[in-house]
């Protein structure tokens, strides 16, 4: 009976072994397998970005022009603004230097406020 008891144990540990095998290769194909599906979501979403990086330049080169275009425009403008300022400062120089000299020569002597309250109290 202690043979039978021993032989039972025995095909209960090999049973247990073999269960404990057949988890770790579940365990291992899970992992496998999330590594799998994870590296194919992430080459659809490389796809999925890159499609959608080519539609956004599409929709730029429609709707914006080429960056060349844009550039082009933006000089053209600056160049008119340049010339409009330069227009405004040739049509206003001679003004602005008349009212710099009257200020520098029309001098009209004021007395400081401070002086009269030091004269009332006597301090003057």
């Amino acid at each position: 009976m202690a043979s039978h008891q021993t032989h039972g144990i025995q095909q209960l540990l090999v049973a247990e072994k073999r269960a404990a095998e057949k988890v770790a290769e579940a365990r291992k194909r899970k992992v496998k397998r999330i590594k799998q599906a994870r590296d194919e979501a992430q080459a659809e979403i490389e796809a999925y970005r890159k499609e959608r990086e080519r539609q956004f330049r599409e929709y730029e080169a429609r709707h914006m022009g080429s960056k060349e275009d844009v550039a082009l425009k933006i000089d053209k403008d600056t160049e008119v603004y340049l010339k409009e300022m330069e227009k405004l400062v040739e049509d206003n120089k001679d003004k602005v230097i008349e009212e710099l000299i009257s200020l520098c020569v029309d001098i009209t002597p004021v007395a400081h406020p401070n002086f009269f309250i030091m004269r009332d109290f006597n301090k003057i």
